[in-house]
């Protein structure tokens, strides 16, 4: 068996392992501990707001374009998904919104 194809293997067991374990542990008609329950309920939020600042941090505003590409894609993720409720649709609009800004008019 070849290196790639062992690592392939070991990899498709890692994430196979991965997915079936909260199944293993809470599988059956155990209710999951209120701890699991609270971070599937903040860490949505958490990591969102993390990705927002991960991608703005190269912002410079006392240069041009001044983030105003950043700015409006930001925005218009903001308004879609408070319309919509659809994080999906939000994301997908406001990136292609962004990179339009920044090949198109900036």
């Amino acid at each position: 068996m070849s290196r790639s194809l062992l690592l392939i293997l070991v990899i498709a067991l890692v994430t196979l392992f991965t997915r079936v374990l909260p199944f293993w542990v809470f599988g059956g008609k155990r209710q999951p501990p209120a701890a699991v329950l609270y971070l599937g309920r903040v860490l949505p939020c958490a990591i969102m707001g993390m990705l927002v600042v991960y991608c703005l941090r190269g912002v410079t505003p006392t240069a041009y374009p001044h983030g105003l590409p950043e700015l409006i894609g930001a925005v218009s993720a903001a308004l879609l998904h408070i319309w919509r409720r659809s994080t999906l649709l939000s994301i997908a609009v406001s990136t292609a919104v962004y990179m339009l800004l920044v090949q198109a008019a900036f």
